[in-house]
């Protein structure tokens, strides 16, 4: 993994992160993170130097996970899909785990991940808000019958055009929030829910560039936002703390 070493300044705010995680009221901590946490599971973020979006392929990768090509094109998605964004070998880091523990302790409320990996839930994190759904979770587009990720990629495997298909002829599509398709309600109104009610809110690992997820940061009113990434983001001014730091080294403790 490539090293990150670490300035004085962000060592001093990792320390003062710390210690309001520290003091923080029972369930008033929420943590709002994106592909940054489980790039250090080997799973590849998008916008990096080295992202998936920044990569060649014979569509640009947006286009590729957009519903209108999912429509028209399901064997091309499956191919792109199956091979760049499934990575089951993956494991909870540092950052998951150091997250399931204080929601054990009480601490941490939610997660609200951009996601969708499924790696806080493997950490054992039980309140995750999946904005952007979930590998795990695929459906019938035609009766709605529930498939695992282990039924879609042998489907992809065995089917003489690569896409996996429900007993009834149905195309089967992931629980993933494609381009061109909203959030689900129900998990934007679980986010704004645990942003409205934190007293401390950590972003980590996300350029929030990717909207409507990064807007849902406007509904904090509480005592301290952090913001934890290797990259400058756009919230950077309203931060108290901003932190150019993995995530792993931010979390442990």
């Amino acid at each position: 993994m490539e090293s990150h070493p670490l300035s004085p300044q962000d060592e001093q705010s990792i320390e003062t992160l710390r210690r309001w995680i520290g003091a923080c009221k029972p369930g008033r901590m929420t943590f709002f993170g994106g592909a940054g946490v489980s790039t250090e599971s080997g799973i590849p973020d998008f916008r990096s130097s080295n992202g998936l979006f920044k990569q060649q392929f014979d569509y640009p990768p947006e286009t590729i996970v957009s519903r209108t090509f999912f429509l028209e094109h399901p064997h091309k998605f499956y191919d792109f899909y199956c091979e760049r964004m499934i990575f089951l070998d993956a494991r909870p880091n540092q950052a998951h785990h150091k997250l399931a523990e204080l929601e054990r302790q009480g601490v941490c409320q939610a997660v609200v991940t951009q996601n969708i990996d499924g790696l806080h839930q493997s950490a054992g994190s039980r309140n995750v808000v999946e904005l952007h759904g979930s590998v795990h979770r695929n459906h019938c587009v035609e009766c709605g019958r529930f498939f695992s990720v282990d039924d879609v990629l042998r489907g992809h495997a065995d089917a003489a055009d690569g896409v996996p298909r429900c007993p009834c002829g149905g195309v089967v599509k992931p629980d993933v929030v494609l381009y061109e398709e909203p959030l689900d309600e129900a998990a934007i109104e679980a986010a704004i829910s645990a942003i409205e009610t934190s007293d401390v809110l950590v972003v980590g690992g996300t350029s929030l560039n990717v909207y409507p997820a990064a807007g849902l940061l406007r509904c904090f009113r509480g005592e301290h936002l952090a913001i934890v990434n290797l990259a400058p983001t756009p919230l950077d001014r309203q931060a108290d703390l901003c932190i150019a730091a993995p995530l792993g080294k931010a979390f442990d403790f």
